[in-house]
């Protein structure tokens, strides 16, 4: 099935903090619903971490960042003292979630270590500081992945085939993607490539053109996707 790259579709917000609390799109509903989740407390986000509501290293490292951001900013301690243990249970509970995740324990050491560097401020200046910490380690992802894609899409040529695997979309970082991050930096510096090659994990399948902004439904092997819960596709 003819489909092209969709460059016009904005980048993907896998997670943000709000006033609210962090906002997620769950991947559990993806590829047949786009729905998004607010989560208002710690627990409320490690749940999604755990049920894998947020996947990809780099989206799960922030996600438990923003999480222990959102437990601080809800405690009711009134010094620093008091928050230390809160802090510390909260810290457990997010890397309770994925066991084996490196950038779930990337993100809580620094967020421990900008806990124990500004220990000695105020409690409102504490708080503040580890918020937006999280905020900072969220546009440094984003940051990372477009240099990426900038780097990356020197190598690729004019026009050719591309084969990725597994989830390396918008969808598994921040915003914009790692692989296909170089993917979309090259198509954004006028490069054309024909076909895009891939294949999703079974849970669930489709992430990966939804970070391109194609439609799965106009797949040629639409059947197979519904059928098995994955497929090995071509866009040209």
């Amino acid at each position: 099935m003819i489909h092209p790259f969709n460059e016009s579709i904005p980048m993907v917000q896998t997670l943000e903090w709000t006033d609210s609390g962090v906002r997620f799109i769950d991947q559990t509903k993806l590829p047949t619903e786009e729905a998004y989740v607010t989560c208002k407390t710690y627990g409320q986000v490690a749940d999604a971490i755990r049920n894998m509501v947020v996947r990809g290293a780099p989206a799960i490292g922030v996600a438990a960042a923003m999480g222990i951001a959102l437990g601080v900013k809800n405690s009711k301690a009134e010094t620093v003292g008091e928050l230390k243990p809160e802090f510390d249970r909260i810290c457990e509970v997010m890397g309770d979630t994925r066991p084996t995740a490196v950038n779930l324990f990337w993100a809580i050491r620094r967020m421990r270590d900008k806990f124990e560097l500004l220990r000695v401020r105020s409690l409102p200046q504490l708080k503040q500081a580890l918020i937006e910490e999280a905020q900072r380690m969220h546009a440094e992802d984003i940051a990372a992945n477009q240099a990426m894609g900038r780097h990356g899409a020197t190598l690729m040529p004019a026009s050719g085939g591309v084969l990725t695997h597994c989830n390396a979309g918008a969808l598994a970082t921040c915003g914009y993607g790692t692989a296909l991050g170089v993917i979309r930096a090259a198509v954004e510096q006028g490069k054309t490539h024909s076909r895009l090659r891939r294949r999703d994990s079974p849970f669930p399948a489709g992430l990966t053109p939804h970070c391109l902004g194609v439609d799965e439904g106009r797949y040629s092997d639409h059947r197979n996707f519904r059928q098995y819960g994955w497929c090995h596709d071509e866009a040209r």
